[in-house]
């Protein structure tokens, strides 16, 4: 198999990790299985083998550089699924630069999405390689919604993304991820306002009602329930106020373990409704879908898939709106997203 079939997934034995190599396989592309637990890298692969035969399997963790490049060497592209992404990001990045291929993740983490953009914008560019982060269903989702509602806009006043979830279980990569980001505040909030990332003290989020389309209708949300997405759509909108919002029923969930089925998935549901302003106009475009991890492998394989074949419209770090066609790649996600703009 040529190498621009094969595709390290870095953490692949993860919750979400195990998405991406069986969306990967679906698609017809050779995972090469990476990650720090060499142990748990050889079940994933035995797990495998009946379906996809002997895969690749190459541990490594991210104080190691020579194995992050054994991991990549010979692969098109790397998808990194370990968090906490403060701490992978950089290290598993470097490696994509030095293998010249691309990279991209799953990381929900503002500030290391934010690390992201600012250290290596100037050297992926240089390398004429793209490195997307928060190619997932928080950041990367929001981010195209946003972009396709723009259409012929150039520019609009806020963006409200609204998350209409019906449960949130996190995992434990996601609680573990939460608590690297309020070390990183200091306890503090974060919102995106007067076209820059503010911190604020913390104090209790307010509950407000969102008018989600039907069937989903009228839902109490928490204002300033601050997602990823205040890093990916302004990091190529011209809008200055970026706020997201979380359904009460989800937010309550935080705290818990993720029940999942006998094929790791969860019963959530979700609504992401976006909302563009300009003036007095108003731009709508809604996703529909199943299980926030699980949905996030068509997100960022898809993408991975348009890297390869060349559909990009940048190079250097850039967000999923600024990298594709945005409504094109939405319609792409049928039947796992449905989405009306």
């Amino acid at each position: 198999m040529g190498s621009a079939h094969r595709v390290t997934v870095f953490g692949a034995y993860g919750h979400t990790g195990r998405f991406v190599v069986a969306e990967l396989l679906k698609r017809g592309l050779v995972p090469v299985l990476s990650g720090r637990d060499a142990d748990k890298l050889a079940a994933l692969a035995a797990s495998l083998r009946k379906e996809a035969g002997e895969l690749d399997v190459r541990p490594a963790s991210v104080d190691d550089d020579a194995a992050l490049d054994r991991a990549l060497d010979g692969s098109a592209a790397v998808i990194n699924c370990a968090g906490p992404f403060a701490t992978t990001s950089a290290p598993v990045v470097e490696a994509a630069l030095r293998a010249g291929i691309p990279y991209l993740d799953v990381a929900a983490e503002i500030e290391a999405n934010v690390d992201t953009f600012a250290d290596f914008a100037d050297r992926a560019r240089e390398a004429g390689t793209v490195v997307v982060p928060a190619m997932a269903f928080y950041g990367g989702l929001g981010d195209l919604l946003a972009t396709a509602a723009m259409g012929d806009w150039t520019s609009a006043d806020e963006v409200h993304v609204s998350y209409g979830l019906s449960s949130w279980q996190p995992t434990a990569g996601t609680l573990a991820a939460g608590v690297v980001s309020r070390e990183r505040r200091g306890g503090r909030r974060v919102r995106f306002a007067n076209g820059r990332l503010e911190y604020v003290e913390a104090s209790e989020l307010p509950t407000l009602e969102w008018e989600f389309p039907e069937p989903l209708g009228r839902r109490p949300v928490l204002g300033e329930f601050t997602m990823v997405d205040v890093v990916t759509i302004p990091s190529h909108l011209d809008i200055p106020e970026v706020r997201t919002y979380m359904s009460t029923a989800a937010a309550g969930d935080l705290a818990a373990a993720t029940p999942v089925d006998e094929h790791g998935r969860t019963a959530e549901t979700f609504v992401v409704d976006v909302v563009v302003r300009s003036g007095d106009e108003e731009r709508r475009a809604v996703a529909r879908g199943e299980d926030i991890y699980a949905v996030t492998a068509p997100l960022v394989v898809e993408a991975t898939q348009r890297v390869l074949a060349g559909e990009t419209r940048a190079v250097g770090v850039a967000s999923a709106g600024e990298l594709f066609d945005a409504a094109a790649f939405l319609k792409a996600l049928s039947p796992q997203v449905s989405v009306e703009l």
